[in-house]
């Protein structure tokens, strides 16, 4: 072999290396639509503390929208090296698939679910109909808007938070059910994730109460200027988790496995809790959390297992094609 084809040879070797090294120093999140902000600040400081302890400049990239979008996109191929969800069975539809591990919640603390959040409500300014309550929620002429259980964890966790205020107050299955279709005659049109349901509440000026995460109050007032709404705190509501995997499809392509799981790791560290307090999504640090008893007010709060056993079964009973939701929205 000349030595033109060696020099040939070696360049392509160097630059199939520094692809392979800049695939491992490259991560894409792929995240649900309204924690779009928390992961831009989380992600400038991770890749400084991964810098800071490493002397390696990473690169991180992000992309949001309803959750089952997203874990259905990761399913068709979408390169995510990690899933940050905010529902179980998104991440459990991917394990199911062999994208994520089988035992994908014992990888990381508390099943895998760094941060939790609740769902409340939101009203514009001042209250005008005098919102406090689930019940008012189906009062004739009140507009609810709220995400599509089909597309979104926002939508399932106002779904199951609805039927399972019912329950809390010792309403049996069939007045949950039927609380929940008399909710959904007043609900004007389905949004496709949480940031479009935002956007139909404050953009397009529909309907008098918005149902969504806590934390959408803090980007509601960080987008529109404070004072636009009102967050309003239900007697009861439910605990809902944001589950995180490694997707071990893309990583063991990538060679980035070491980078996927230092980044989700770094979700549990007292800066990134902080980060999610700042975000209004609550950090399982018992001592962020009481730092920042002023952000979340008290609320009383029932688990999904408490009567859905768990989310995967909400799935199958509500969610599914032909289950409960489609039922009782159908004869809307």
């Amino acid at each position: 072999m000349n030595s033109l084809k060696i020099k040939t040879l070696l360049a392509s070797l160097a630059l199939a290396a520094s692809g392979v090294a800049s695939a491992q120093n490259q991560l894409l999140n792929v995240s649900y639509d309204v924690a779009r902000e928390f992961y831009k600040d989380y992600n400038a400081a991770f890749v400084a503390h991964y810098k800071k302890t490493t002397g390696q400049d990473v690169k991180i990239d992000q992309s949001h929208a309803g959750s089952s979008a997203q874990a259905r996109a990761v399913n068709d191929g979408l390169a995510a090296d990690v899933v940050t969800m905010n529902t179980t069975t998104d991440v459990q539809f991917l394990a199911d698939s062999g994208v994520v591990a089988k035992d994908w919640t014992k990888k990381f603390p508390h099943d895998a679910s760094p941060t939790t959040s609740t769902m409340l409500f939101l009203v514009r300014n001042g209250n005008p109909k005098g919102i406090r309550d689930w019940d008012d929620l189906i009062k004739p002429g009140v507009q609810v808007i709220v995400v599509n259980p089909k597309t979104g964890g926002n939508g399932r966790y106002a779904y199951l938070a609805a039927w399972g205020a019912v329950r809390e107050k010792g309403g049996t299955e069939q007045q949950a059910a039927d609380f929940v279709a008399k909710l959904y005659k007043n609900v004007p049109v389905l949004a496709k994730g949480g940031r479009d349901a935002t956007a139909t509440f404050l953009q397009r000026n529909q309907g008098d109460v918005l149902i969504t995460f806590e934390s959408e109050v803090v980007s509601i007032d960080r987008e529109f200027g404070a004072g636009k709404v009102d967050a309003i705190y239900p007697s009861v509501s439910i605990v809902a988790e944001n589950p995180v995997a490694v997707v071990e499809r893309t990583v063991a392509k990538k060679g980035s496995a070491q980078l996927a799981k230092a980044y989700l790791d770094y979700l549990y560290s007292d800066e990134a809790q902080e980060i999610a307090a700042k975000h209004a999504i609550r950090p399982r640090s018992e001592k962020v959390l009481k730092k920042h008893e002023a952000t979340f007010k008290p609320l009383k709060q029932f688990t999904v297992a408490k009567y859905f056993g768990s989310l995967t079964e909400a799935q199958k009973v509500h969610f599914n094609d032909g289950g409960q939701f489609d039922k009782l929205y159908s004869a809307k």
